[in-house]
């Protein structure tokens, strides 16, 4: 009898305030944009509110015909400012390790502009199998799909509704702008204080007889 082996855990996550601290590096560019188009731009509050796409937050700032290009200035200027600015989370490469070392596949799926997200990966020594960029809320599930992600790991609303619309385990981290109380309420599987914990939470998950 031929014996099928059972397919590689995959792993998706989540990239700002999940596996980096985009808030330095976002400050500066957010600042940068300010001086160079002589427009005023919060930082401080912008940074806040982290994880949903940069039009989101630009439409604050700018007026709607002109957040497409304001977009396209930013995203130009960020790697020469945001990228040497932008710390690994607590735990973040722990993390990544105890899913290989169980032999299974990370992804990483973001809003954020794909050569960029990669530009942070790369910097901080940090090497997904798999990165997608560009997805925000429920968009995130076509990727995490495609790949066969069980399960996947985030700091905002919009991340337990990628992975439940993706039919996969939300597990959520209470590093970003919404708390413990926000995230199950959005229907969080799991809630961790960070990404420190979430080794223990896997050889636990993969111990349980739903595994």
């Amino acid at each position: 009898m031929t014996v099928t082996p059972a397919p590689a855990l995959t792993v998706g996550f989540d990239l700002d305030m999940t596996l980096i601290d985009s808030r330095p590096g976002i400050h500066a560019c957010y600042r940068a944009l300010a001086e160079r188009t002589g427009t005023f731009i919060d930082a401080d509050l912008a940074v806040t509110r982290l994880g949903p796409p940069l039009a989101e937050e630009l439409v604050n700032w700018f007026p709607a015909e002109e957040v497409a290009a304001m977009a396209d200035l930013y995203r130009e200027m960020y790697p020469s400012i945001a990228i040497a600015a932008t710390p690994a989370m607590a735990g973040a490469r722990e993390a990544m390790e105890a899913v290989r070392s169980v032999g299974g596949r990370t992804m990483v799926v973001t809003a954020k502009y794909e050569p960029n997200a990669k530009l942070h990966l790369d910097h901080l020594g940090i090497a997904p199998d798999v990165v997608v960029g560009d997805l925000w809320a429920e968009q995130k599930a076509a990727a995490l799909r495609d790949y066969g992600a069980a399960v996947y790991v985030g700091d905002h609303v919009g991340d337990v509704l990628g992975a439940r619309t993706a039919g996969a385990l939300s597990v959520a981290v209470v590093t970003g702008p919404c708390d413990g109380d926000e995230l199950r309420a959005a229907g969080a599987d799991v809630v961790l204080d960070d990404l420190s914990a979430f080794p223990a939470w896997l050889a636990a998950y993969r111990e349980a007889p739903r595994a």
